[in-house]
C-alpha cells in the first residue's frame, strides 16, 4: 500500500497520508524520498493533507521541515491542513506553526492559495 496518495486540484498538488501513525523509520525514509521527489515534479504549489493522522515520529517532522527547504529552494509554496490536535500541539512547542502556513481544511487552504496578497 503507497504510504501517499497525491492529485491536482486546479494548480495545486494535495498530498494525503495514508497511514493513521506515522512511526517505523522505514516508512518515514520512504515518505520523505516520496514528497522530495512530488516537490521537485510540482509546478508551484503544495498542500500537505494530515487528514487521519494522529501520530507521528519527530522524525516525521524532520522530513517535513526538509520538504519545506526544498519547496523554498524550488519557489514551490506550501501549505499544511487537517492537522490533529496532538500534532498540532508539537508543531506549537517547536515552533513550526509559525514556520508552516496551517488551515483547519483542504478547502480552507485551496481557498488561501488562490489569495493575492502584498508579496503574492
Amino acid at each position: 500500500m503507497p504510504e501517499l496518495l497525491s492529485q491536482q486540484k486546479d494548480d495545486v498538488l494535495v498530498v494525503q497520508f495514508t497511514s493513521p501513525k506515522i512511526l517505523s523509520d522505514v516508512v518515514i525514509a520512504q515518505i520523505g524520498r516520496e514528497l522530495l521527489e512530488l516537490a521537485d515534479d510540482t509546478d508551484a504549489k503544495m498542500l500537505l493533507n494530515f487528514q487521519g493522522v494522529t501520530f507521528m515520529s519527530s522524525a516525521m517532522i524532520g522530513k517535513i521541515v526538509l520538504l519545506n527547504k526544498k519547496c523554498k529552494a524550488n519557489n514551490t509554496k506550501i501549505k499544511l491542513c487537517n492537522i490533529s490536535p496532538s500534532i498540532m500541539e508539537v508543531f506549537e512547542i517547536t515552533r513550526l506553526n509559525k514556520v508552516f502556513s496551517i488551515y483547519k481544511s483542504e478547502e480552507e487552504a485551496l481557498t488561501a492559495f488562490g489569495k493575492k496578497g502584498w508579496f503574492s
